[in-house]
């Protein structure tokens, strides 16, 4: 069985979903329709002609891009253009196109952690450079008969809730007494309709991310016995995990600029680098945002990094930069295009998982528009 449409984006989201988008980002579906199954999906960085040509070769129905096709409203589509050119072609081909852009980036083991890891910034001293969004955190409270109670809490903290800071699977329980008269046409786990019922009971609390609520709350009523399920979900004021854009922390040991400079040429597969700083500079720690990160050197500084690794960085912020005493080396906007393959792995991953035959594969083209000489 093929998976739906709606079906391959649900998992899509798991990994990035769409509310770490940064405000006013163009991401979700674009273009075509979702309504149908897929059998194949193909991940790009971005949508061209030429990719469009080889997804349509493959018998591609959805890309998964990160950068958008569709940047502000259309006041017309024109075919004669080469923009509206390329939207015939996709529609022409039933390929419809979803954009999962800086929610991926964003996204606990999206592409800021992916190039982390390449770079060897250690996973357990990471830190954004820029938050974006923060998980508004619930107390979920549900009353339990004693003999369902492992059962319901072991799927609550299943789903993801009872995370506090570094702890997890933490909740109280209270034993007391339960009192419901079931109704008539009922079926009750427990007593007759129309008599009181007095029930050996367990209130559970826990606390529950925004992210995960949903998910916990059908997992804690497909665990619970009864028909009807007594349960509260607080807003608190506290708040949860933190999620941004970059990724900041120590090398696994030190480098010097020149070298970590030809090592990032090396890893992903550029031809050359622009380096702002002394080549002999030694680098200690190190911040890496994929896609365009001018405007994030302040945010390096403020991390206390040696070395921020963006891309398309301009004239005047190099020399600030450097006035700073910040190094920078600049690889492109490109390196972005380890997602393809990481997202095509994830989504097998999920859809093999699932049961499902739609299978996904990454774009063997380079869009990089810059040809170097």
């Amino acid at each position: 069985m093929f998976a739906h449409g709606q079906t391959v984006i649900q998992l899509m989201e798991k990994l990035a979903p769409k509310h770490f988008a940064v405000e006013n980002d163009k991401i979700g579906l674009q273009l075509g329709t979702l309504n149908k199954p897929i059998k194949k999906i193909m991940t790009a960085l971005d949508v061209t002609d030429s990719v469009v040509d080889e997804a349509v070769e493959a018998g591609v129905d959805l890309i998964i891009a990160h950068h958008a096709i569709i940047y502000r409203p259309l006041a017309k589509l024109d075919t004669s253009t080469a923009a509206g050119q390329l939207y015939e072609k996709l529609i022409k081909n039933d390929i419809a196109v979803y954009i999962s852009h800086t929610n991926l980036d964003v996204a606990v083991g999206g592409i800021n952690d992916w190039l982390a890891d390449l770079i060897g910034i250690a996973p357990d001293d990471r830190q954004c450079l820029e938050e974006v969004h923060t998980d508004k955190l619930y107390k979920l409270v549900v009353f339990v008969p004693e003999s369902h109670h492992e059962q319901v809490l072991e799927a609550i903290l299943r789903a993801g809730a009872g995370e506090i800071g570094s702890y997890s699977h933490c909740s109280f329980n209270i034993k007391g007494t339960g009192t419901f008269i079931p109704g008539p046409g009922t079926k009750p786990y427990i007593g007759e309709p129309g008599k009181l019922e007095k029930s050996d009971e367990i209130r559970i609390e826990t606390i529950v991310p925004y992210s995960v609520h949903r998910k916990t709350v059908q997992a804690m009523l497909k665990a619970h016995p009864y028909e009807e399920v007594a349960y509260d979900l607080y807003p608190m004021d506290l708040k949860g995990r933190s999620f941004g854009l970059g990724r900041a922390g120590k090398l696994g040991q030190p480098i010097s600029l020149g070298e970590l400079a030809e090592q990032t040429k090396t890893i992903f597969e550029v031809p050359a680098v622009r380096v702002v700083g002394p080549l002999d500079r030694v680098i200690h720690k190190a911040a890496v945002l994929g896609g365009a990160g001018a405007k994030y050197v302040r945010h390096a500084i403020f991390a206390g990094v040696d070395v921020l690794i963006t891309g398309d960085v301009d004239y005047h912020t190099a020399h600030d930069a450097l006035a700073a005493g910040m190094t920078i080396i600049d690889p492109g906007h490109n390196i972005e295009k380890i997602m393809k393959q990481r997202v095509a792995d994830w989504l097998n991953e999920q859809l093999t998982n699932s049961k499902y035959e739609t299978t996904a594969i990454a774009s063997s083209l380079n869009t990089e528009p810059f040809t170097f000489i």
